[in-house]
């Protein structure tokens, strides 16, 4: 059994404890967090408030680092460091540069590094892939990101560090619908051009956006629309939806479907979900996370490794430059850069009319 440990004992570990308890190759052996208040919710497992001592003494083979988003650079080289493969919360870093320093981490070191985009394996999504890759619908000409959510001012008052941009990076694009963004650009292929606005419909004293909208063009022709908020007044389903030659699918409310010839809408997929959990939170966490487990063990290339986090980054980037000139934003040339595109990994797949 792997000997796993968890840094940051926020609002998404209890899905990552789920996640390794469920795991048939993961053991939780220690936590940490700086604030020594949250002991006693930990009682079971040895408790540290500095991230250097519990990799020193607790000899981890996985360190789950899910903490502030400044604080995934230097954190993830301190558990690679020490020997522990790592596992990552979106987002790699907080900027583009700065993921590019994660990459070149990840490829001069043994350790594997995975950041965690499960929304790739809810399988109303994967349904979705299959049916691209495999079956006669003709070209891929549109798609569609759409997620409106809500986030009160508290959101940020508790947790100061997401309002600031040297802290979070961005707003709602990094934290709330990098996701989506993933997902986009892994049907739409290799980045163009972006043009967008990154604005604030909410009153909060906040340094990062909380509402963006783009449209993004890819290298094979395919245009994406792309918009998100956390200034509605709930938290509604993510909705995607591609649009080929021949027909049309949407993603929403964790079913994937296909539009009939009728203009009727027929379920042909739909997510697995925790009972108990977020809505968004299906079973990806413990998908990924064994297939993580699983490649450290016996050595292979079977997760989402730091590279496939780059071109996400990219948007990102350039939905910023695109919005602070208000014109469009030519994609950034890395032509090192390999964005991973194994049909193995389910990430990057050769569609016909994308790349």
């Amino acid at each position: 059994m792997l000997r796993v440990g968890l840094i940051g004992l926020g609002d998404v570990s209890p899905v990552h404890v789920n996640a390794i308890n469920a795991s048939e190759y993961g053991e939780l052996v220690a936590v940490c967090d700086i604030d020594l208040d949250k002991k006693s919710e930990w009682m079971e497992f040895p408790f540290f408030t500095n991230m250097e001592t519990m990799l020193q003494k607790m000899e981890l083979d996985v360190a789950h680092i899910c903490l502030p988003h400044y604080l995934h650079q230097t954190a993830t080289a301190m558990c690679v460091k020490y020997g522990a493969h790592v596992y990552l919360e979106k987002p790699v870093s907080v900027n583009y540069e700065e993921s590019l320093e994660q990459l070149q981490l990840a490829e001069s070191t043994d350790r594997k590094i995975c950041i965690s985009f499960q929304n790739r394996y809810n399988r109303s999504f994967m349904k979705l892939m299959d049916i691209l890759k495999d079956e006669d619908v003709g070209q891929i000409t549109s798609i569609k990101g759409l997620v409106t959510w809500f986030r009160p001012e508290s959101y940020y008052t508790t947790k100061p560090w997401r309002g600031k941009k040297l802290e979070a990076g961005y707003g709602s694009i990094i934290n709330q619908s990098i996701h989506t963004l993933d997902l986009i650009q892994l049907i739409g292929g290799d980045l163009k051009s972006c043009k967008a606005s990154l604005t604030n419909l909410t009153d909060y004293d906040i340094e990062v956006e909380d509402t963006a909208s783009a449209t993004f063009t890819f290298q094979s022709g395919v245009k994406a629309f792309f918009h998100a908020t956390n200034a509605y007044t709930e938290n509604s389903s993510v909705e995607m939806q591609v649009i080929t030659e021949k027909e049309k699918f949407t993603i929403k409310d964790s079913r994937l479907y296909f539009t009939n010839e009728n203009g009727r809408k027929e379920v042909i997929e739909e997510d697995d979900r925790i009972p108990g959990s977020k809505f968004y939170y299906g079973m990806g966490h413990r998908i990924l996370i064994q297939r993580f487990y699983r490649s450290i063990l016996e050595n292979t290339e079977d997760y989402v490794h730091i590279r496939e986090s780059i071109a996400t980054m990219e948007m990102i980037e350039m939905m910023d430059r695109s919005s602070k000139n208000a014109g469009n934003a030519e994609r950034i040339i890395r032509e090192e850069i390999d964005y991973g595109r194994s049909k193995d990994r389910g990430t990057r797949i050769h569609v016909e009319g994308t790349v």
